[in-house]
C-alpha cells in the first residue's frame, strides 16, 4: 500500500518510541508537521532553531534516548548548527531531520538554499561535526537511511547525524512495506566488553601501584556506568578525579572523590594527579582545560605517570597521552568485568582510610576558604553564596544545567553533585547559550524532577525567546540568572592582561525578570542577598516556569590550575583573571 512519505516517516518515529520532536516550521517541513499533529508525538515549538537543538541535547541527556530535531532549509539548518555541534562534542545522540530544496531545482539556486559554489549541498555544512550527513535522493531510500541514522547516532561514541530531505520527497507516495522492513532489524546492539585476562592485567597493575588514581569523564554517564564505577572505586579504595564532564560520576560526598582537575581544579587535586604512578582513565578525552593545556608540571605528568585507558572510541585512546594498557569497550560492560575480577583478586577490598582522611581534610579547608564569601551579605551577591544557597535548597536528584562562566567553572569546582547524570554542561564546545534551553529539554524528559538552569546574563541573553516555549508548553524550569552585567570571564581576562574591558561589559543590564513577565513567565528581581534563597524556594514550590534575576559581583572563579592562554596573552607574567568592578 502506498502512503505519503511524511506519514510513513512520522509513523516510523512513533514506532521507535519517539515522544517529542524539537523544531521550528518552514516551507520545507510543513508536510511533516501536518502528520505530527495527527500523531502521538508532541512537537516542541520554538522561536529559534538554536533553542531547538540545545533543548533536544538536554532532553537526550536526561532521558538517555536519542532526540529528534526537525529543521528547515538554509537559515533554519544553520541556526540549529551551534546546538548540534555542541551535542557532537559532548557525544549526545541526536537525529536532525532537515527539509531541503526541491530535488527538481538542482542548480537553480531556489529560495533559501545554501548555495554559492555547489548545488544541492546543504548537508555538507554539517559534515565537520556530525557522525554522518545524508541527502535523500529518492523516497525509497529514506527508510533505510532513517534506520542507519538512529543506529549510528546511538552506537560506538554517540553523536548527532543529519538526514537532509528535499521537500518534494516528503509529499510523494511510497510503498509502506519499505518502512515495515526496517522493523525486522534489531534496535539494540550488543556492546563490546573486555575479557577476564585484560581485566586481570588492569586490576593487578592498580593493586600493585603505589599511588594510583581513577580519572573519569563524561563517558561514564553516556554508558550509564556510574553504579559500576562507584562499586570499583569503593572496593579498591582508589581515589577518583574527574573532568568537567565527569562530575557526578562518583558522588561528591564520597570520601574517595578528589574533584575536578585542570585549570579550575585545586592545587591538592592537581597535585594528586600529577604525582600518581598510574592513572586509570575511563571515558575521558584528557581535554585541554582538564589537563592544564597538557603541560606536565601542573596536572598530569605523563609518561612518568603511566596510563591505563578504556574508551568506546579507539581514536580517543592515546590521543593526547601515551597509554600503557588500552582497551576499546563499553564502560558499563567493562566495569562489570573489572568488578568481578577485582573481588577475585582482592576479596576483602582495600579501605585506604589514611587517604580518605586527607581528602576530607582538603574539602574542609577549601570550604573554610570559601566561608567568608558564602556568609557575605553584600549585594550584588557573591557567586559563592549563590551556588551555596542553590545547593542548600535543591533536592539531591535535581537536574542542573549550566552555561559558561561562574555557572560552569565555579559549579565544577565547588557545587556538590550527588547523583550521576544530574548536571548538564557544555563541555567540548563550551557553548554560551546552551544551559537555558537545555533545561527545557531536561524538564520535558524528566517532568517529576526539579530542573534549575544556572546561567549568566550573557548566556541567557543569547536566546531569551525560549521563554515563549516555556510559557506555551508550561515547562516549569527555574532559570537563575547570575547577572554580573558582563561577559564576566572574558572581562576578567581582558582586564588582567590588557588593562581594559572593552567589548565585554554591558553599560545597561537587561531586567530579565521583566522580560520573563513579558513572555507570560514568572519573574523575580532580587534586591538584597537575603531575598534570594526564599525566592528560589518559592519558585520550586510553585511548579511554574520562573526567572530569578540576581545581581552578582564580577569576580573570577578562583584557580590554582593552569591554562596556557595566559602565557599567550602575557608571557612570563603568571597572570590569570581579575575582578571587574
Amino acid at each position: 500500500m502506498k502512503k505519503l512519505v511524511s506519514n510513513l516517516l512520522v509513523n516510523y518515529l512513533e514506532y521507535r518510541g519517539i515522544e517529542h520532536i524539537f523544531g521550528l516550521c518552514g516551507h520545507t517541513n510543513i508536510a511533516v508537521l501536518a502528520e505530527i499533529e495527527k500523531s502521538s508525538i508532541r512537537f516542541i515549538n520554538v522561536r529559534h532553531e538554536q533553542i531547538a537543538s540545545h533543548a533536544a541535547d538536554g532532553y537526550a541527556r536526561a532521558k538517555k534516548q536519542t532526540s529528534v530535531v526537525l529543521s528547515h532549509v538554509g537559515p533554519g539548518l544553520t541556526n540549529a548548527a551551534t546546538g548540534v555541534a555542541n551535542a557532537a562534542l559532548d557525544s549526545i545522540p541526536m537525529v536532525v531531520i532537515a527539509g531541503d530544496i526541491p530535488s527538481h531545482f538542482y542548480g537553480k539556486h531556489p529560495h533559501q538554499e545554501i548555495n554559492l559554489h555547489s548545488d544541492a549541498s546543504q548537508y555538507e555544512v554539517y559534515k565537520p561535526f556530525v557522525k554522518r550527513a545524508w541527502r535523500v535522493e529518492r523516497p525509497d531510500l529514506l527508510p533505510e537511511i532513517m534506520e542507519k541514522a538512529f543506529q549510528l547516532a546511538e552506537s560506538g561514541n554517540p553523536g548527532p547525524v543529519l538526514v537532509s530531505v528535499p521537500m518534494d520527497i516528503f509529499s510523494k507516495e511510497m510503498e509502506a512495506e519499505l518502512f515495515e522492513k526496517q522493523k525486522q532489524h534489531t534496535k539494540s546492539i550488543q556492546k563490546p566488553s573486555i575479557d577476564d585476562l585484560t581485566a586481570e592485567h588492569m586490576i593487578k597493575t592498580l593493586v600493585n601501584a603505589k599511588n594510583p588514581i581513577f580519572f573519569v569523564g563524561g563517558g561514564i554517564m553516556l554508558a550509564d556506568a556510574a553504579k559500576e564505577l562507584r562499586e570499583l572505586v569503593d572496593h579498591l579504595g582508589i581515589p577518583v578525579a574527574h573532568s568537567l564532564m565527569g562530575k557526578g560520576a562518583v558522588s561528591d560526598d564520597n570520601p574517595l572523590t578528589l574533584g575536578m582537575t585542570g585549570f579550575w581544579g585545586t592545587k591538592f587535586i592537581n597535585e594528586k594527579c600529577r604525582t600518581a604512578d598510574y592513572i586509570f582513565a575511563l571515558g575521558t578525552r584528557f581535554a585541554e582545560a582538564d589537563s592544564s593545556s597538557w603541560e606536565n608540571e601542573y596536572t598530569f605528568n605523563i609518561p612518568t605517570t603511566k596510563v591505563i585507558q578504556i574508551d568506546i572510541d579507539a581514536s580517543e585512546i592515546g590521543r593526547n597521552y601515551p597509554v600503557e594498557i588500552g582497551a576499546v569497550a563499553d564502560l558499563k560492560q567493562a566495569l562489570t568485568v573489572l568488578n568481578r575480577v577485582a573481588k577475585k583478586i582482592l576479596p576483602k577490598g582495600y579501605d585506604n582510610q589514611g587517604l580518605k582522611e586527607k581528602i576530607l581534610q582538603d574539602r574542609k579547608e577549601f570550604k573554610q576558604s570559601n566561608s567568608k564569601f558564602i556568609e557575605d551579605d553584600c549585594f550584588p551577591m557573591q557567586p559563592q553564596r549563590i551556588l551555596h544557597e542553590v545547593r542548600q535548597v535543591l533536592p539531591k536528584d535535581a537536574i542542573i544545567t549550566t552555561d559558561v562562566g561562574w555557572n560552569k567553572n565555579g559549579v565544577g569546582q565547588q557545587f556538590p553533585i550527588y547523583e550521576a547524570g544530574t548536571i548538564f554542561t557544555p563541555g567540548g564546545f563550551a557553548t554560551m547559550g546552551f544551559g537555558a534551553p537545555a533545561a527545557l529539554g531536561a524538564k520535558i524528559a524528566q517532568p517529576n524532577k526539579v530542573v534549575v538552569s544556572l546561567v549568566g546574563d550573557g548566556g541567557f541573553g543569547q536566546n531569551p525567546a525560549l521563554l515563549a516555549t516555556a510559557a506555551a508548553e508550561n515547562i516549569p524550569v527555574i532559570w537563575v540568572v547570575m547577572n554580573n552585567s558582563a561577559y564576566g570571564t572574558i572581562a576578567g581576562l581582558e582586564k588582567a592582561h590588557y588593562g581594559t574591558t572593552f567589548g565585554t561589559v554591558f553599560e545597561e543590564s537587561a531586567d530579565f525578570a521583566m522580560i520573563a513577565k513579558a513572555y507570560g513567565v514568572d519573574g523575580v528581581k532580587i534586591k538584597t542577598a537575603e531575598e534570594f534563597k526564599p525566592a528560589l524556594e518559592e519558585a520550586i514550590e510553585s511548579n511554574k516556569p520562573c526567572v530569578i534575576d540576581v545581581a552578582m559581583i564580577n569576580s573570577p572563579v578562583p584557580t590554582d590550575g593552569h591554562w596556557n592562554i595566559m602565557d599567550i596573552y602575557s608571557p612570563g607574567r603568571k597572570v590569570h583573571h581579575v575582578e571587574v568592578k
